[in-house]
């Protein structure tokens, strides 16, 4: 049977694909976001999800040897410790209660230069807390317009109402 025999190739040799992997990895977790072809960005994504199923495993460990050892193994991979850091530390908490699905593509236009199509690779929950971080601000702003437009227009029917007394 052939299971699990594809792999994105991506016309290089299996070491430098290695690397290229790795090292998209991990400019995803440091930035949450990266712009890079449809073909990489395919090739990322399934890389990224063990990665960040390797973090969950260690945030969810009991031993402290264990969670050593989940750390370790991403730092084998991905040859970062800062993204592994930050992955470890700051991001896993964001996929504790995700049953995985933790990047999201987007395409984008073709590069200029080539032709190549483009995509946009992020993480789900960074995204998600983004988006809802900018709409809380603008309905703090909307609520703070609408108050003082109350209290400005509360003065005006005052001043009239003392006009029309007099």
């Amino acid at each position: 049977m052939r299971h699990l025999k594809h792999h994105f190739q991506l016309g290089v040799k299996q070491e430098h694909r290695k690397a290229l992997v790795a090292n998209l990895a991990s400019q995803l977790f440091l930035h949450g976001k990266i712009k890079t072809t449809v073909i990489k960005a395919k090739a990322l994504r399934p890389f990224a999800e063990r990665i960040i199923t390797l973090a969950k495993s260690a945030a969810n460990a009991e031993k402290p040897e264990q969670k050593l050892h989940y750390r370790r193994l991403a730092i084998a991979r991905l040859r970062n410790e800062v993204a592994v850091k930050k992955l470890f530390d700051e991001l896993t908490e964001q996929f504790l209660n995700r049953n995985g699905g933790y990047t999201r593509i987007y395409k984008l236009m073709s590069r200029v230069g080539d032709g190549a199509p483009m995509a946009l690779i992020q993480l789900v929950e960074v995204a998600n807390e983004k988006r809802r971080s900018s709409s809380k601000k603008s309905n703090k702003s909307k609520k703070a317009e609408d108050s003082k437009v109350s209290v400005a227009t509360e003065g005006k029917i005052e001043e009239k109402a003392q006009e029309s007394a007099e």
